[in-house]
């Protein structure tokens, strides 16, 4: 029994040490490829107004079964907080970078959230494609989203920051089929703030990525759901608006 029990610690022990060794081997890859994003495939004009140049860029997509007003309405309501792998990467973050664990209530629906959170809707092309932003130093423990208004934005050059811009966009490919992507984009105002942002997503990367994952999978699942249902049982789309949603700007302090 003592020998199996040593045998079984030992092959935990090398497996840990392995996913300890691939975890430092992406690390240093994505350290290494920070900034060297491709400028090829199609580009995003609603987005390119705002970050036409950045450090990373980040597009994901899936097809969806349902029309395209459809999953765009499962993308605006989408409930992240009912993702258990979602709520177990922010505690991973939360646990990792010291930070407390958050007590705010938590607004339903994915575009009420993000701005309760201080992001602000810097365009929009009603029922295809909504773009937010924020000024952030995501590699605080306690991260704070800092919202501009778009011209803002645009313009925004302190340092110490990093400037994120994100998309739900939604494409139809027929009537009863679209195709739904998310696109991030992120620049650093200065030298100093592109190291620190290299260092937090060489290793908060993977999470992050994941998270834009979930948010495929949860929003073809619902739009899907949504299509099979009796046309008078979903919701119209015809007044939903971001408008209604969008916060007041709030003031950008000087980073410590």
């Amino acid at each position: 029994m003592a020998r199996a029990l040593r045998k079984t610690a030992g092959v935990m022990g090398a497996g840990a040490g392995a996913v300890a060794l691939l975890g430092l081997g992406y690390a240093g890859i994505t350290w290494y490829r920070y900034g060297k994003v491709g400028r090829g495939g199609p580009r995003d004009p609603l987005v390119d107004r705002f970050m036409p140049k950045y450090e990373v860029r980040e597009v994901h997509q899936t097809g969806v079964a349902a029309p395209a007003d459809v999953t765009f309405l499962a993308a605006h309501d989408l409930d992240l907080q009912r993702s258990t792998i979602v709520r177990a990467l922010f505690t991973g973050r939360e646990l990792l970078m010291g930070g407390e664990r958050s007590k705010r209530e938590h607004p339903p629906g994915f575009l009420a959230e993000v701005l309760a959170l201080g992001w602000r809707v810097l365009a929009e092309e009603p029922g295809r494609e909504l773009v937010i932003g924020a000024v952030t130093q995501p590699w605080q423990a306690e991260v704070e989203f800092l919202g501009l208004a778009p011209d803002e934005f645009a313009g925004f050059k302190e340092p110490g920051y990093a400037k994120i811009v994100c998309t739900l966009s939604v494409t139809p490919s027929g009537e009863k089929a679209s195709i739904f992507s998310t696109e991030t984009r992120v620049v650093t105002t200065d030298p100093q703030s592109r190291a620190r942002f290299r260092r937090y997503w060489s290793v908060f990367s993977p999470g992050i990525l994941l998270i834009r994952y979930e948010i495929l999978r949860l929003v073809r699942r619902e739009a899907e759901r949504m299509a099979a249902l009796e046309p008078t049982a979903v919701p119209e789309l015809g007044a939903l608006s971001v408008r209604s949603f969008v916060a007041a700007p709030r003031p950008v302090s000087a980073p410590e």
